[in-house]
């Protein structure tokens, strides 16, 4: 029994304590965002950089709540600050980088753009901690699940907000 429970906190429960940080913040947005976008209108290529969607608020939101997420989490896994900062600036850095490559593909603000759209904040929130501070990273079983728990987590959360008439489109 002790066995199996602690392959279900390896492998689900501490993986999802961890990336919370980065799933809260790229969920804040959706919540608090909307505002002056951070581009305020300006073109690379003649094309937008990122977007009506991506506003200041919505960025002030995102780091807040992640690093908030830290801060709860930091009296029981003391090096999850500095984990929660970085999960929440590469969570930043790639929705944005997303954004950005949307734009420049002729994607319009809003459509779908399968993968990027999923996964990108996820994959740049684990790349700025791999490459920074390798602390209490989840085993590759924690991060295969957390894998298969992004793309299920961002199709129902984004149908919810839709639902809910806090998103114009269901991705």
């Amino acid at each position: 029994m002790d066995a199996l429970l602690y392959a279900i906190y390896s492998i689900v429960i501490y993986p999802i304590i961890y990336i919370f940080p980065a799933y809260a913040a790229n969920g804040a947005p959706v919540l608090f965002g909307g505002g002056k976008p951070l581009d305020l209108g300006r073109k690379i290529n003649g094309k937008r950089i990122f977007g009506d969607h991506k506003t200041f608020r919505g960025t002030a939101s995102s780091l807040i709540a992640g690093i908030a997420v830290g801060l709860i989490e930091y009296p029981f896994l003391h090096y999850m600050l500095p984990v929660a900062v970085l999960l929440t600036l590469g969570a930043n850095f790639g929705d944005l980088i997303g954004s950005f490559i949307k734009r420049q593909l002729g994607v319009r603000s809003g459509k779908s753009f399968p993968v990027m759209d999923q996964y990108g904040f996820f994959i740049f929130a684990l790349v700025f901690v791999f490459a920074a501070y390798r602390v209490g990273i989840p085993g590759v079983y924690g991060l295969v699940f957390l894998v298969l728990l992004t793309g299920i987590t961002h199709l129902m959360t984004n149908v919810g907000a839709y639902r809910l008439k806090l998103k114009e489109v269901p991705w």
